[in-house]
């Protein structure tokens, strides 16, 4: 799979920066090269976001344009963007745990949640059963290591943030969500009574997107989540995606609005949760 399109876009944004600051070298992208040592077309590729230039490039390539007080920003932003992309291996391949405690600063400082899925139910709405089987099932798909128990408790802490400090949560799930039974049916039954216990909390706001809904804005997409105005994270299927730029958080924030639109709140909501759990009796 090819980076997504907001990775793809820092690139050629850095691209960007250091042919302008070539530019304002007055050198040309041959005499660069020849004085970096480099293929022409090596300067061309990095200017076009095509190849991701090493911290040794930016280097070089601010040395040479003589400004090598530039290069720390530089790489830094290079850094930035190699973390946007993360391989869902790369990122548990030391086991589960670790993987939902990265984020526990990420929740704790964030104070307006807005959370969708199109996949299974979020995990800050989970019961441990249905945690434990989603878990086993990302062991099993991803030959992870098999920490789940420890995994598990770790997101069952991390539910206090539903109960304490200033947060407020904005939940949708699409009606599917509802009626994939994940592990088996008991199960989904205990979830199912769970997300109607803590839909009436106070900081809590659940949305259903009924099937059959008519979708003329509000398309099903990737399941993510928005912290605050600052960082979406989303979820793909060989990867975690995390997007920091401004015009895509404003973008996603539109989406977040577009599917609420579409969605069903309150009664109307539990009581799609009471069919679905009906449909399993």
């Amino acid at each position: 799979m090819s980076a997504p399109s907001s990775v793809q876009q820092a690139k050629q944004a850095l691209g960007q920066r250091l042919r302008d600051i070539r530019r304002d070298s007055g050198l040309s992208a041959r005499a660069l090269a020849e004085a970096a040592g480099w293929h022409e077309s090596k300067c061309s590729k990095i200017q076009s976001g095509r190849v991701m230039p090493s911290e040794a490039d930016i280097r070089t390539w601010t040395a040479v344009c003589g400004v090598p007080g530039q290069a720390a920003n530089l790489i830094a932003t290079a850094r930035n963007i190699e973390g946007m992309y993360v391989e869902w291996r790369r990122l548990e391949r030391s086991g589960l745990r670790r993987a939902q405690e990265s984020v526990l600063p990420l929740f704790e400082r964030t104070r307006r949640f807005r959370m969708y899925q199109s996949w299974v139910v979020p995990g800050l709405l989970q019961t441990a059963a249905y945690t434990r089987a989603v878990l086993n099932t990302i062991v099993s798909l991803r030959s992870t290591p098999d920490d789940v128990d420890e995994s598990v408790a770790v997101r069952m802490e991390r539910q206090k943030v539903l109960h304490t400090g200033d947060h407020r949560f904005a939940f949708l799930v699409e009606e599917w969500v509802l009626r994939t039974v994940i592990g088996n049916p008991d199960v989904l039954i205990g979830q199912l009574a769970h997300l109607i216990t803590v839909s009436a909390l106070p900081s809590v706001s659940l949305g259903v997107i009924p099937l059959g809904a008519t979708r003329g804005s509000g398309w099903p997409v990737e399941s993510f989540t928005m912290y605050d105005d600052v960082q979406v994270n989303v979820e793909l299927v060989s990867a975690h995606l995390t997007i920091t730029q401004p015009v895509e958080i404003a973008e996603y924030s539109r989406t977040f609005s577009e599917l609420a639109g579409i969605a069903v709140h309150g009664a109307a909501a539990r009581s799609l949760i009471t069919s679905a759990i009906n449909a399993l009796g």
